[in-house]
């Protein structure tokens, strides 16, 4: 088969890359290719014969997976066993068994038909949620690879088939479906490019390179005889590690991960690759780094769970007050009542054996108070989550307008969790950013370019601009200054070379991807005319050569897309482009750009040929390229980050460096990502003996190769001449600097987990106003603390020593700084936070973090996500949410107390592990700031009152069984106490935990704060519960002995008569329905028709179903109860009076109190809902906007921070132009 992919096929990378494609030159000897051998080191992988490892001994998994939490022979158990892990279900089921016996008041089906219906509709609800999961399963393990059947020939299977040892072809932009070891690549020296965003979030594409010894199995039919052995270490998490050794041949070659392609991975930039499996399924490392589906239960619901314990000995005391009391009129009465037949006794009623019949009754005292313990709450609250998910899932403001994605809640159970939220864990690439950078502003010969400005400066000028007006009397709402950010901004100032100012009007232009910058002074090649055009060109050309990106062919648009190893380069190039330099070429030496000098000119076709490449890495922070121009002068160009090339300007290399490094503070300021550019021109005598002596170096074998490496890099690149600097904005998702803010203004922490090196981390932090100028960084790395990460002599305990050292420092400096507006930001990378992992050392690094306004952890693995994120929920107490959208974010999404999935580019594993999904990130401030803080009150609020009302009617039940002598009987009919919780409570409780709002969504957003009601736990503490229990035992004493001392001594008819138990209990009953929902109408703080109508309704159905009920066939369904409204109750007043007292007594109380507390100690929503009805908003908007800026938890992150520090900048600049103006005026 002939080789594909076209003119890149030819180029031989590793003859350009230094670091990054370090090829073994050796074989090892026996005693080496021996040592892997032994605990850890067991796997041997036969290649291209993978039917030897599906028997004994070896026996490896398939490359099935699964995410489900249950299969076909675990759903029942582990699904019944979740439902009674409610303490309030184990109850009812005991009350369900007891139900069977002779004892129970009540029949069997009143109680196990309401068991079996709540527990199996949760049970369905958790089955369609799994089916959901087995779906994607299912998806995935069906896709397709192309593996050798033998004989030579390929051909396409599931990957779910794939087995350890089978060679597979994976094509351009295909998935890895195994752990694979490279073979060869359509690239001739076995180099192909991999991108690693489902594994690490990384954007930028990874080199992989195959052994020397397997580069000629580049064709199908080679592989027809092709027999390997494998021995390596077994399966771990360990995503950047690997250790094995390939037999090949009757030789020996060291593997190292540079060799290794990753499950999940893609394959970019690189027509094909052959490979052999080495790890399937759950063997391979993404699926190691992958935790199981966790059954997650919200704080209230556990919280709930203590308050039925709470109730539940309640009952239990109550119930043996009732038996004792049974028990002792049982021994001393009941021989004294004739008319009940002392003699005839039986084993609930005998007066020689009280004890046996008290304990009789006990059984029944406990089915009979059962009403304390609602089972109709679960059911409600399940009806109550599900419609509360059904609005979240309708939000029009949290649908992604250009996909149509809307948000969704993949699961109900945690609905009032959003509203508790304390620390939020977010993933970076794809989850804050889009993978896109945009060249914004330069720096060149010490004059800065670039008219456009960033979010920071737009919103600062906003907001400043806003202050002017207000001074004018032209009033603007200021905190909303980011609504619209990009429009109305059409000219920019240009601080010119003389120190005057003016202002240039910005042309709207077509926009071109990773290209923002707007200035005539180098657009349409005007850069000629500028002073130092030298400086220009080389600043133009740096950019066009210094990097290492593959031009491809646009048919569309005739020009060239370039892919990149990193977005920064890719922004660079077309910037240079645009410019008028065009990067068109590349071959295995040279590279090829057009240089076109005015817009009236044809370009011009440059060679440069490359004599060597240094690349960038974090520790160098600096890329360097040396080549041979056309008139054959040899140039080193560099760019890195600016303190790396300022420390290595020669003397005469600094002209602009004064300038340059105010340019460099301002795009800082700015949210800008920058870097320095510098070049210097190489003798060729200079140049060759360099080249010897890298040559040399490159070519070396040992340990210390590396270093070599980067000690002869270093003598080259000195006695560099500054060019300038670039300055790009990444591209941040739609409205994440402004969801941030309002986050932080709420009083959330923001932690940031990703894979990426550092500095991009840093710079993203900048970017998303996590981190500004000013704020102190405490970095906690081994490597910049004097301890080599690769030093094999340095022991663990030695690093665990260093970094409790460094954890301890920055502890104690956060201890005694004074300045109250003083900031920190932690910064971790990957292999610290390994030990800061470990138990001895993950206390101190929590209270560490905590003290941090921020904290960015760089490097970090899925597992190390995931254990990370378990370390701030059980360290903190608190509720902790993470987001991401990749298969690397979906331990964490696992283990946090929320999970929140993004359904972005980076396929739907996020998703389908999460509790819920949204289509961006800035969506997460509606979910939270709006629907959390309603659900959390409404569910909260809802629990209360639910557990409020059956307080109130279930003691009475009580009160009546003792004002009887414990005789067990119910004060009220059957029907009554079965409608009670199922229909004439239901609905108005229902329709608070759906539609009850204390303020509207556009005020949850203005006064973030109030969000803090729910991580602070307002509405669900004790103080509150205890005293909607202290309302429903009040409320059951007024029904009960009111109506009692009303109906007992005296006639309620005209005709004399005096009340009955049944006329007593409907009347009784009556009042309860009348006070209970009067409540609840006093309660709510918003009405819609659907309230009024089940509030209401649910009393006149009371009525109606009276009169059904009394006008039913005699004693067949009404018994003693017909008629009861129509012709006992109705026509006598002292009903109608009595249930407007009992009802008026009973709510009173509860007015009379929250009457005292908006007077006297508001709520902030309380003060909110006063100046919304007396329209203070609009009548005074100056009250108005001092409240919400009150409204703002106290933060020191957040792009109202940053703003807040442009301003001051402004006022200054200001103030120091006020005075020239006056000079010039009076002159």
């Amino acid at each position: 088969m002939a080789r594909g992919g076209g003119r890149q096929d030819k180029l031989r990378w590793s003859k350009l890359y230094t670091f990054s494609c370090i090829r073994p030159q050796v074989l090892l000897d026996d005693e080496q290719s021996h040592s892997l051998q032994g605990p850890g080191y067991s796997r041997v992988v036969h290649c291209n014969q993978p039917k030897l490892h599906r028997k004994k001994p070896l026996r490896y998994p398939t490359n099935h997976i699964s995410t489900t939490k249950y299969n076909i022979i675990s759903f029942l158990p582990k699904a019944i066993f979740e439902q009674f892990r409610r303490v309030a279900n184990l109850y009812f089921l005991l009350a369900a068994i007891l139900s069977l016996t002779p004892v129970t008041p009540f029949s069997a089906v009143s109680m196990i038909a309401p068991l079996a219906f709540v527990v199996g509709l949760s049970m369905a609800k958790e089955a369609l949620e799994d089916w959901r999961r087995f779906m994607q399963d299912v998806k995935i393990n069906s896709r397709k690879v192309n593996i050798h059947r033998g004989e030579g020939h390929f051909g396409y299977r599931h990957w779910q088939k794939l087995c350890v040892g089978d060679i597979v072809k994976v094509e351009k932009d295909q998935f890895f479906p195994a752990d694979l070891l490279l073979l060869s690549s359509s690239y001739e020296d076995g180099i192909c490019y991999v991108e690693t965003m489902n594994l690490d979030g990384e954007t930028n594409l990874k080199v992989k390179r195959s052994l020397e010894a397997t580069l000629p199995l580049d064709d199908d039919l080679v592989f027809k005889n092709f027999s390997a052995k494998i021995r390596c270490e077994d399966p771990n998490p360990n995503l950047y590690t690997f250790v094995g050794n390939f037999e090949y041949k009757q030789q020996v070659y060291a593997l190292d991960p540079s060799q290794i392609l990753l499950r999940d991975s893609k394959l970019r930039n690189t027509t094909y690759v052959y490979g052999v499996v080495i790890f399937t399924g759950h063997d391979s490392k993404v699926m190691q780094n992958a935790t199981r589906s966790p059954s997650k239960r919200s704080k209230i619901e556990k919280k709930m769970d203590k308050i039925i314990y709470i109730l539940f000995t309640f009952l239990l005391l109550i119930s043996l007050f009732s038996s004792v009391g049974y028990a002792a009129k049982t021994k001393i009465g009941m021989p004294h009542w004739w008319y009940l037949q002392p003699n005839k006794t039986s084993y609930i009623y005998n007066a020689s054996k009280p004890a046996l019949s008290g304990f009789y009754h006990l059984v029944t005292a406990l089915i009979l108070y059962g009403y304390l313990i609602p089972i109709s709450l679960y059911v409600s609250i399940e009806v109550v989550k599900v419609l509360q998910a059904k609005f979240i899932n309708h939000d029009v403001h949290m649908c992604d307008e250009e996909t149509g994605k809307p948000a969704q809640a993949r699961t109900s159970n945690l609905n009032e969790e959003l509203g508790q939220v304390d620390t939020i864990l977010s993933d970076k690439t794809g989850t804050l950013t889009c993978n896109q950078m945009e060249f914004l502003k330069c720096s060149i010969a010490g004059v800065s370019y670039g008219v456009g400005s960033s979010e920071v400066e737009i919103a600062a000028a906003k907001h400043f601009a806003s202050e002017a007006s207000v001074t004018s009397e032209q009033h603007m709402n200021a905190q909303d200054f980011w609504e619209d950010t990009w429009g109305g901004f059409g000219s920019s100032e240009i601080e010119l070379e003389d120190g005057r100012s003016c202002w240039v009007k910005k042309q709207r232009r077509p926009a071109i991807k990773g290209f923002s910058f707007e200035d005539d002074r180098l657009m349409h090649g005007n850069w000629v005319k500028e002073p130092n055009v030298g400086t220009v060109h080389i600043f133009f050309r740096i950019l066009a050569i210094c990097h290492t990106a593959i031009p491809e062919s646009n048919e569309k648009t005739g020009g060239f897309t370039y892919e990149a190893e990193s977005p920064d380069e890719a922004a660079f190039l077309v910037a240079a482009r645009e410019f008028g330099l065009e990067f068109c070429k590349r071959t295995q030496s040279s590279v090829f750009v057009r240089e076109k000098y005015s817009s009236f000119e044809d370009p011009i076709e440059r060679e440069f040929k490359i004599l060597n490449l240094m690349e960038f890495n974090s520790k160098r922070k600096r890329m360097s390229i040396i080549v041979r121009d056309e008139t054959g002068q040899i140039i080193l160009l560099c760019k890195g980050a600016d303190s790396v090339i300022l420390d290595r300007l020669s003397k005469n290399g600094r002209m602009f460096e004064t300038d340059t490094i105010k340019h460099l503070n301002e795009y800082g300021e700015a949210g800008l990502r920058t870097l320095a550019l510098a070049f210097r021109f190489l003798e060729e005598s200079e140049y060759s003996a360099w080249n010897a002596e890298f040559l040399r170096a490159k070519t070396s074998m040992g340990n210390d190769r590396e270093a070599e490496l980067e000690r002869v890099s270093d003598i080259i690149e000195q006695d560099l001449i500054l060019v300038g600097a670039t300055a790009v904005e990444d591209k941040l998702q739609k409205g994440v600097p402004q969801c941030i803010d309002k986050l932080a203004q709420a009083g959330l922490k923001i932690w940031v987990l990703t894979g990426d090196k550092m500095e991009t981390a840093i710079n993203i932090g900048f970017a998303c106003s996590l981190l500004r100028q000013g704020m102190k960084q405490i970095c906690l790395s081994l490597v910049s603390h004097g301890m080599p990460s690769r030093d094999s002599t340095i022991t663990a305990q030695a690093a665990k020593d260093n970094i409790l050292m460094q954890i301890t420092d920055a502890a104690q400096l956060i201890k005694l700084e004074k300045d109250p507006n003083a900031a920190f930001a932690l910064i971790v990378d990957g292999k610290t936070l390994t030990y800061c992992l470990e138990d001895d050392l993950k206390n101190p690094f929590l209270s560490l973090a905590v003290d941090c306004a921020s904290v960015i952890c760089c490097r970090v693995s899925p597992k190390q996500k995931a254990m990370l994120t378990r370390l701030v929920k059980e360290g903190t107490r608190q509720t902790t949410l993470a987001i991401g959208d990749g298969a690397n974010d979906v331990g964490m999404i696992q283990e946090a107390d929320i999970g929140i999935g993004i359904s972005g580019v980076e396929g739907m594993q996020a998703v389908m592990a999460s509790d819920f999904s949204i289509s961006q990130f800035r969506f997460l401030e509606r979910l939270l700031v709006v629907h959390g803080h309603w659900c959390y009150k409404r569910i909260a609020q809802m629990i209360c009152y639910f557990f409020y009302k059956n307080i109130a009617f279930g003691l009475t039940i009580f009160y009546f069984e003792a004002y009887t002598g414990f005789s067990g009987q119910s004060v009220y009919d059957d029907w009554y106490m079965i409608l009670f919780n199922v229909i004439l409570t239901s609905l108005p409780v229902i329709s608070l935990g759906v539609f009850e709002q204390d303020v509207s969504s556009e005020i949850c957003l203005q006064f973030p704060a109030l969000y803090q009601q729910g991580p602070r736990n307002l509405f669900f503490d004790w103080y509150r519960i205890f005293g909607w229990m202290g309302n429903g035992i009040y409320s059951s004493i007024i029904i009960y002995f009111l109506n009692i001392h009303i109906f007992y001594n005296q006639a309620f008819r005209s005709d004399g008569h005096t009340a009955d138990m049944v006329a007593v209990g409907t009347a009784m009953f009556t009042c309860i329905i009348w006070a209970v929902n009067l409540q609840i109408a006093i309660t709510m703080s918003h009405f819609t028709w659907i309230q009024h109508l089940f509030v209401w309704g649910s009393v006149a159905t009371w009525y109606i179903f009276l009169v059904a009920y009394g006008m039913s066939s005699l004693h067949l369904i009404s018994g003693n109860s017909y008629q009861i409204l129509l012709e006992a109750l109705g026509p006598a007043p002292m009903y109608w009076a009595a249930t407007l007292l009992v009802t008026l007594a009973c709510n009173i109380p509860y007015l009379a109190h929250i009457s005292f507390q908006r007077a006297l100690n508001p709520l902030d929503h309380h003060v909110i809902q006063e100046i919304k009805y007396y329209k203070k908003d609009v009548e005074d908007q100056h009250m108005w906007k001092r409240e919400r800026s009150r409204a703002r938890q106290k933060t020191k992150i957040g792009l109202t921070v940053r703003v807040d520090a442009k301003i001051r900048q402004l006022r200054e600049k200001l103030q120091k132009k006020m005075p020239s103006l006056g000079n010039q005026t009076q002159s």
